[in-house]
């Protein structure tokens, strides 16, 4: 006789009901006859399964035990990465760094979540990451329920999964890193946006052009050079420097003050950064150019 499996949650039962009783029928379907019943013991509901009719089965008692159980752990394992995981990682968050406010929250959600499946946004590029982390839980809840007919889910999770949870807290430690260097990018992109409007213009129009190596020469209106003290010996290429050419480029054109801006660039996805900090900085005063003689040359 195959032992009755019951597992039991405090949250999101319903869809564990459902999901159960949806999986399950397709035993039903090819044979296996398999009740459902749900009780409930103080704050946790049970949904209960149970095979009553082996049917036309001709597989061992052994066989037909594991497929059942690989049923039930299938289900369970889906429902802590589908549901439980989002509540997982709030709770992390709210838990230990309550300082933040709820918008701030939010935003370190969100990042965690990304961090989780490496950087994907889409649910389809993200999948891949979930049925990973799902594969690793269905091996340990298939472990456990080869020696226990009764799963708490809420009691697995914090007991049985520590490496699972590990993965999550430390997927919140890098979004709230992520979040703190993007609040201080915006915080000084303001700045310098600031003295950049309360700036009257200098400079008609500055050419950049940019190397591949990142460094960088600007020209005036007329095509020349520009020279001057401020920026002498620091526009010329210096490959293999630790100088960061995002910031100097920023802090030549803050000083020179032109009224507009003409990049030229032939590849810009190889400057994705500087050019969105460009943008953030100068607004409107910035032209991405990609076809003239001084973009063929860089």
């Amino acid at each position: 006789m195959i032992e009755p499996i019951s597992v039991g949650a405090t949250a999101h039962f319903d869809f564990l009901k459902a999901k159960l009783d949806w999986e399950l029928r397709n035993l039903q379907n090819d044979g296996l006859q398999v009740s459902i019943d749900e009780t409930s013991v103080g704050e946790i509901n049970f949904v209960g399964c149970n095979v009553a009719d082996y049917g036309s089965w001709s597989y061992s008692e052994d066989d037909i035990s594991n497929i059942f159980r690989h049923y039930v752990a299938n289900v369970v394992s889906d429902v802590i990465v589908s549901e439980w995981e989002e509540d997982l990682l709030e709770e992390i968050i709210r838990e230990n760094y309550y300082y933040f406010n709820q918008d701030e929250r939010k935003i370190i959600f969100d990042y965690a979540s990304r961090n989780l499946n490496h950087g994907m946004d889409s649910a389809e590029d993200a999948l891949v990451y979930k049925i990973n982390r799902k594969s690793k839980i269905l091996q340990k809840l298939l472990d456990y329920l080869s020696v226990n007919n009764q799963l708490v889910v809420d009691g697995f999770v914090k007991f049985r999964l520590k490496e699972y949870i590990g993965e999550l807290e430390e997927s919140v430690e890098r979004a709230v890193d992520d979040f703190i260097m993007d609040r201080e990018y915006k915080e000084f992109i303001r700045l310098l946006k600031y003295f950049v409007d309360i700036q009257e213009p200098r400079i008609e129009l500055v050419h950049v052009t940019m190397t591949p190596s990142g460094a960088f020469r600007l020209r005036d209106k007329d095509r020349q050079v520009i020279e001057s003290d401020y920026l002498d010996g620091m526009l010329i290429d210096q490959a293999g420097s630790e100088i960061n050419y995002e910031d100097l480029l920023v802090s030549a054109l803050i000083t020179l003050a032109p009224r507009e801006v003409v990049l030229h660039i032939k590849d810009d996805t190889q400057y994705d950064n500087t050019v969105t900090t460009l943008k953030n900085v100068f607004a409107t005063r910035v032209r991405l150019c990609k076809g003239c003689d001084l973009c063929l040359s860089t």
